[in-house]
């Protein structure tokens, strides 16, 4: 019998797979941090034999080649991928032998031109008992086209449509579907939905298996937006190799070490909950609260010409943060501080700014003007909008400061999340901010949304 265990990244909207038969096993897709895998199959008592990749991964740094080395197991990549170092090409057509199993490869272009599926084949190659999709189908959507740049994008979306219907023509109803993205990832075209499925329900609910050809292509590229700007570094450390794991502590530092990084323009990132940074911080450091979206927005936000050093409530929540920014290849760390907030002020005073909901907007707006920053995306935008407000995505706002003026200014996103980095980013001399944490659906409710939102959007 072959059992299939799901390793979640959910800071990333991920997920990796391993599947035995009970004496050998097969990882798809595994993260940078392969600790977790290695803990599996310790538990399973099982060993591994291949490691595959759908593809070249460009939101995170793969754990493949780390997890390949220290295991003896073979590293299977997709041909045409363009890695750089010893591995198995799977071609169209290929089954590769794992004990009971079989894994039949089928290329799937799309998210990349080189993507491919592999068939879990369980009897001797008789059932096909689900397909590992990666970045082609997923739940109740499909992989982005863009990533492999603009000149490309439409011919991948095509390509997109007709690896999806190969799928379900191919595969029984039956059959599990396990993606590797489509979890919160930006690696989505589209929001996904659920959290199991099989590709008799995909045919009656995703997009690329409803849709007609040209309304499906004309449906995605409307759906992307930007996606994390450090997708560009991914998929080259991914062709070369990368370097194994470090997750141990970073080097302490001491409160006047904090000062003098912050003035001498590196990042000190605060890891404290957003409503804890804004009661108190160190000035000019930045607030990156370590939730589900961490790693997401620090990623997108950082400047790899500088150097890190991070603050913590505990030494544990400082190695939670380095495991995250290990997998989208942060490696070196200039140090870590943690303890009572004051202390590491090392006698200097802390700022500070007020906390707030959208209700907390609408009876100040009637007492007097308030000037309000959105810090979403466009297409959040586009669907709707706090009237009057000023527009500028989070991770544009380092470029565009100066677009926003000194004195009061109220910041909002989605969910507070996005505008308590944002009100870090902005929180210096001259400004007043105020953070609004609260969900979108409040300023609704409140009546602050524009009455004419896809319009306003337009005339930006």
């Amino acid at each position: 019998m072959i059992e299939i265990d799901t390793i979640e990244t959910s800071s990333l909207g991920d997920r990796s797979y391993l599947a035995t038969d009970g004496e050998v096993a097969v990882v798809i897709d595994p993260q940078r941090d392969v600790d977790r895998v290695l803990a599996l199959l310790n538990r399973r008592g099982v060993r591994l034999t291949h490691v595959l990749e759908t593809h070249v991964h460009n939101d995170y740094v793969s754990g493949g080649l780390e997890l390949a080395r220290s295991t003896g197991a073979a590293y299977v990549a997709p041909a045409g991928s363009g890695v750089e170092f010893e591995h198995v090409q799977a071609a169209e057509g290929d089954v590769l032998a794992a004990g009971e199993m079989g894994l039949r490869v089928l290329h799937t272009p799309g998210h990349t031109h080189h993507h491919v599926s592999y068939v879990l084949l369980a009897n001797e190659g008789e059932d096909a008992q689900g397909v590992f999709t990666g970045g082609s189908m997923l739940f109740g959507a499909t992989g982005r086209t863009d990533l492999a740049g603009p000149d490309a994008t439409l011919e991948l979306t095509h390509a997109q449509y007709h690896s999806v219907r190969r799928l379900a023509a191919e595969l029984p109803a039956e059959a599990a579907v396990m993606p590797t993205h489509g979890f919160g990832s930006f690696c989505s075209a589209t929001p996904t939905s659920g959290d199991a499925s099989t590709i008799g329900e995909q045919i009656n609910i995703n997009p690329a298996l409803t849709l007609a050809e040209q309304d499906y292509v004309d449906t995605l590229l409307a759906g992307l937006d930007a996606y994390p700007a450090y997708y560009t570094r991914m998929g080259p450390i991914n062709r070369r190799g990368p370097a194994p794991v470090d997750l141990s502590a970073p080097e302490p530092v001491e409160p006047a070490q904090l000062r003098a990084r912050i003035e001498a323009g590196q990042w000190v990132v605060d890891l404290r909950e957003r409503t804890a940074f804004a009661a108190g911080h160190l000035a000019g450091s930045l607030g990156f609260e370590l939730s589900t979206n961490f790693v997401t927005y620090l990623g997108w936000l950082y400047r790899h010409d500088t150097f890190i050093t991070l603050i913590g409530q505990t030494p544990e929540q400082i190695l939670d943060a380095r495991r995250e920014l290990a997998r989208i290849g942060i490696d070196e760390l200039a140090g870590a501080a943690t303890g009572d907030i004051q202390a590491l002020a090392d006698g200097h005073a802390l700022r500070s700014y007020p906390v707030t909901d959208f209700a907390g907007l609408a009876t100040t707006r009637q007492q007097r003007p308030v000037r309000v920053l959105d810090a979403r995306r466009n297409d959040e935008r586009a669907r709707g909008h706090v009237a009057g407000s000023q527009h500028i995505p989070l991770h544009q706002l380092a470029e565009r400061l100066d677009e926003v003026p000194q004195g009061e200014v109220w910041v909002y996103c989605g969910s507070g999340y996005r505008a308590s980095i944002a009100a870090s980013v902005l929180d210096r001399p001259g400004r007043q901010i105020v953070l609004i944490n609260d969900s979108y659906d409040a300023a609704i409710a409140a009546g602050l949304q524009d009455q004419y939102p896809a319009r306003a959007a337009t005339i930006q």
